[in-house]
């Protein structure tokens, strides 16, 4: 469904009587960053952008700073203080002030904020997560996302009529329906009051105790903690930092093979997941726009990036592929391009991955409710248009 794509060329805009624009660099085909600092910055008529238009988008997203709590443990008890299981079991910390970066062909185009500094990702780890599933995929420890899991992971949490029937392909997409109580969360724990069991696959619903077996699930497959797996076959390869983090909770290590291992949590609901800086978050998105390949390293297989975009057959409304959000009928961001797609998590946190324009936009604590101004200012500052 998304084909290779070559970046566009950079078009000059003419006008009778007045002096040709300065020429822009030329920009070599494809570009990758180095480690660390060593990540080249271009304005944006370098790379064929406005620069009031990129102000404008940078201005829109500052106007939009999110209005939570520095800390977010406090926001986090806000926001489940309903719920009957609201305890918080994975560490947390001090978050930043809002914070970007935008990229262009791969360069910096602009960066706002402390970039460097790690923050929790909440939600955007279940994109890591999901790519955990991607690698178990290329390497053919799943040899087909719709098997069940009970045919890959004996432990108990599959063994009820309901749970076996329950596939790779239905956790990824957030339609699983297990149920079991895992690291003393029942699967009921984030479910609105009256929701009606489904059958696995029948409704898309988001729930950090599903996506948790998820993640438990890959740990017993890989036989290896997934952050140690992340590092070796994605973060290191693509030049991140070594600041980043992976938490699970103080409850949630288990015996795997008879060796203790720390089952990392999908998000931030009880605190834990991913902890990362947005200039690390942008690498991460940057490896996606460019099909899963870094340099000369195919990290990622494209038939996996072209599955985790396919969006969820069974609530279309909601444009959600494999722990990525996209953007098929323009319903998640109306006035951004179809093919883009991005990893989301609270805060708000966005890694927005633009194919059609090649962007990628990293955004910490701003208020997702204006997502879509923001990023239509953003497209607007390509396409030179208002």
């Amino acid at each position: 469904m998304y084909e290779r794509f070559a970046l566009p060329l950079l078009a000059l805009v003419l006008g009778l009587g007045c002096a040709p624009p300065p020429q822009s660099d030329p920009v070599p085909e494809i570009y990758f960053p180095g480690p660390g600092d060593a990540w080249i910055a271009k304005t944006p008529e370098q790379v064929g952008m406005s620069s009031e238009g990129v102000d404008k988008a940078i201005a829109t997203a500052k106007n939009y700073a999110a209005d939570i709590p520095m800390d977010p443990a406090e926001m986090m008890r806000i926001r489940i203080a309903e719920e009957p299981h609201n305890e918080l079991i994975g560490p947390t910390k001090e978050r930043a002030e809002i914070n970007g970066v935008v990229l262009r062909h791969g360069y910096i185009v602009a960066e706002f904020g402390d970039t460097r500094r790690v923050d929790m990702a909440f939600s955007i780890t279940k994109s890591f997560l999901a790519t955990t599933a991607g690698l178990a995929f290329d390497q053919g420890l799943i040899e087909n996302f719709h098997d069940p899991v009970k045919n890959y992971v004996d432990d108990g949490g599959f063994d009820s009529p309901h749970n076996a029937r329950i596939t790779w392909h239905n956790f990824l997409q957030q339609t699983s329906e297990w149920e079991g109580t895992l690291f003393d969360k029942p699967h009921w724990a984030e479910e609105k009051p009256g929701h009606v069991r489904q059958e696995p696959g029948a409704v898309l619903g988001h729930n950090d105790v599903r996506v948790n077996r998820l993640s438990l699930s890959l740990l017993r497959l890989w036989k290896r903690p997934l952050p140690d797996l992340l590092k070796e076959s994605i973060m290191d390869p693509i030049d991140a930092s070594d600041t980043w983090q992976w938490h699970g909770y103080r409850n949630s290590e288990v015996d795997v093979d008879g060796e203790m291992l720390l089952s990392v949590s999908g998000g931030g609901h009880w605190g834990g997941g991913v902890w990362m800086s947005t200039r690390d978050l942008a690498r991460f998105g940057y490896l996606h726009l460019r099909r899963g390949k870094w340099k000369d390293q195919q990290l990622l297989s494209e038939e996996w990036v072209d599955a985790a975009l396919v969006p969820c057959e069974v609530y279309p409304d909601y444009e959600y592929g494999y722990m990525w959000w996209v953007n098929t009928e323009g319903k998640n961001w109306p006035r951004a391009p179809r093919t883009s797609f991005a990893a989301r998590g609270a805060g708000s946190g966005i890694v927005w991955v633009d194919s059609e324009n090649d962007l990628v936009f990293v955004l910490r604590w701003f208020d997702w409710s204006k997502g879509d101004d923001i990023l239509h200012d953003l497209v607007a500052a390509v396409n030179r248009t208002s």
